[in-house]
């Protein structure tokens, strides 16, 4: 016998999105109830359309009340629950399912994201019209369908609603998360169970309060023994434990739930993400692996999109990168763009891995018509919003490729990372009031044309000192440098200027300004010979390095780059030696790691094996050891 289903909301102000959730179940519910809250907009006008069951209800700052308020007024058999922000799929059919009597049905969610990335979860949003069947708690309003007094019986259904609400304009309402609070903390005060405590710590969370975040999900864990949620929360106390550098405490949390969890490859993710951010390279390696191979799965109420596929290859790549494996990157992140094209980070890490391995502008342009196919205007504008970040020289290419109206400073810098100096200079010329983000173009420009008229145009952006001002001029006028001392704010524009100088190959202009810059700070010559060996200047690298190093022989960020370069270059007995020193002044995990790399390199299978004796001993959440 066919059942009868009522849709039956709560809304305020929800005009935008309102229509869209109607006309998805006309035809395919029998009654629409529509429970206003206060709205101030046109809702109750295109409400009106669908329904005359409109009702009105003060607000009380329980969500609870208001659900319950509108499941009251169903005259149904049975009651679909929705969202204004939700529309049901169109080849859901719920007569079918509602013919099959159980108490509630777990239908699928799906959630869109920006940049076209999604997750799923699970929640019961059907149910038959009884009323011992309510909503609890004020702000996670939920079904009693757990109350040991009446036995609820329930099954998950093929049923999907799609959920729009998670762009960032509503992720970043900042006020709507401060609204909830007191709501949230009246909640955990009258029913501190562990859903309410999940649930406060995830606010947290969003709110950016990590630590409060972390205590509770510590309390809300032996209080979710045996829920659908636990492996959510154990995700993400691991996750939060993680955004306060405690890496050891997450990977503690997150090895024990991977263990008890084995095929949830958002865990499993996020286990990669604390081995990477704790350096436990050959760990992520394995953890990110795994995700691959298991796809996109969860054993909790959510599934998250990527984990187990485009988001765990790329995180693969940026092990890879790390390693000096620049090649199985760069394939890595071809077949993340190829599986989704409007992962950003992927795009940029692809423009990023190509200038490092100094390939050619025009055999860049032509690989990326074959693996960044431009179908619609959000395609073209992640594309050149990505260029113009990076300062690319196809900035220029795909303005004039899609005869694009732009900017006049992005013109600008367009043609002036494609290396047309003069062109930018006119170009700059006819801007009259500059963004505070192009300084450090017109600072590069100024310094590569020795144009002092530039540079004191600019002077206001950049908010250097006289006294910075007259190094600066002095750089620009290529004067004798023996007497400059350089702040560090100067430093670091020039280190940017250095940058830049290098992918644009303007080498004679870079040795100028490295003069300078070797006036500075060790950590400024460190970074410039860590970028120049990202950039495959090794060679150049090591050199200024071994000088640094002589400077002073117990600086461990350069002996460890000194070893690592080394290493990738062949070197494997100058190698042994900095590790041999760093292992003396910093004995912790990752120089363990890069000793066996050493070892292994030199196929020294006896010393290999005593070190992963040790690394089991000294450092058990390690697992590589055992599985290698």
């Amino acid at each position: 016998m066919k059942k009868t289903v009522s849709l039956c909301m709560i809304v305020k102000n929800e005009e935008k999105t309102l229509a869209r959730c109607l006309d998805s179940v006309v035809g395919k519910v029998e009654e629409i109830i529509i429970v206003d809250t206060g709205s101030e907009d046109n809702t109750i006008e295109i409400a009106k359309r669908y329904t005359s069951n409109i009702y009105s209800f003060q607000w009380t700052g329980s969500f609870a009340e208001a659900r319950n308020f509108s499941i009251r007024q169903s005259s149904c058999d049975y009651i679909l629950v929705m969202d204004a922000d939700e529309y049901l799929d169109e080849d859901s059919d719920i007569h079918k399912v509602c013919v099959t009597g159980f108490d509630y049905y777990v239908l699928k969610i799906k959630n869109y994201l920006s940049f076209d990335q999604t997750f799923i979860h699970y929640n019961v949003r059907l149910f038959v019209n009884n009323e011992n069947l309510y909503f609890e708690n004020q702000l996670h309003e939920h079904l009693n369908i757990f109350d040991e007094r009446f036995k609820f019986v329930g099954n998950d259904v093929d049923l999907l609603l799609h959920h729009t609400g998670y762009s960032n304009e509503t992720i970043e309402e900042k006020d709507k998360l401060q609204r909830n609070l007191p709501i949230m903390i009246r909640e955990v005060e009258e029913n501190p169970n562990g859903f309410n405590l999940f649930n406060m710590g995830k606010l947290y969370l969003s709110l950016g309060q990590y630590h409060k975040a972390v205590n509770y999900f510590k309390k809300a864990y032996p209080l979710s023994k045996s829920t659908l949620y636990l492996p959510d929360l154990l995700t993400l106390f691991a996750s939060t434990l993680g955004k306060l550098n405690r890496y050891e405490d997450g990977l503690s949390v997150i090895n024990e739930a991977v263990r008890l969890y084995s095929e949830d490859s958002e865990m499993s993710y996020t286990q990669g993400q604390l081995f990477m951010e704790a350096g436990y390279l050959k760990d992520a390696e394995l953890s990110f692996r795994k995700c691959l191979l298991m796809g996109d799965q969860g054993q909790g109420a959510m599934v998250y999109e990527g984990s187990g596929g485009y988001k765990a290859r790329f995180m693969l790549a940026e092990v890879y990168e790390r390693q000096r494996k620049l090649a199985e990157s760069y394939e890595l992140v071809i077949k993340v763009l190829e599986e989704k094209k409007t992962h950003i980070p992927a795009l940029t890490k692809y423009f990023e891995i190509v200038s490092k391995a100094n390939i050619p502008a025009d055999d860049v342009y032509q690989n990326l018509e074959l693996i960044y196919n431009v179908e619609n205007i959000n395609d073209l504008r992640n594309l050149i919003d990505t260029l113009y970040e990076l300062r690319h020289p196809l900035l220029n290419e795909y303005i004039a490729k899609y005869k694009l109206q732009t900017q006049p400073y992005i013109c600008a810098v367009a043609s002036q990372y494609n290396k047309k100096y003069e062109l930018a200079r006119i170009q700059w010329s006819n801007i009259s009031q500059l963004p505070d983000e192009v300084g450090g173009d017109l600072l590069l420009l100024a310094i590569i044309l020795q144009d002092l008229s530039l540079f004191h145009r600019v002077r206001p952006l950049l908010n250097v000192s006289k006294k910075e001002s007259e190094t600066i001029v002095n750089l620009i006028n290529r004067e004798d440098n023996s007497t400059i001392r350089l702040t560090s704010h100067v430093e670091k524009l020039l280190f940017e200027v250095s940058r830049h100088l290098v992918i644009l190959q303007e080498f004679d202009v870079f040795q100028v300004v490295l003069e300078f810059l070797y006036r500075g700070s060790v950590e400024t010559k460190y970074n410039l010979c860590f970028f120049l060996a990202e950039y495959s200047f090794v060679e150049v690298a090591i050199d200024m390095l071994i000088k640094l190093y002589d400077e002073q022989p117990y600086n461990i960020k350069t002996i460890t780059l000194l070893g690592d370069l080394c290493l990738h270059s062949g070197y494997i007995e100058d190698a042994h030696l900095f590790y041999s020193k760093l292992m003396d002044l910093k004995p912790d995990y990752n120089t363990y790691e890069r000793c066996y790399d050493c070892y292994k390199k030199q196929g020294d299978i006896k010393a290999m094996n005593i070190l992963k004796n040790e690394i089991k001993r000294k450092f058990p959440l390690v697992s590589w050891v055992d599985a290698s």
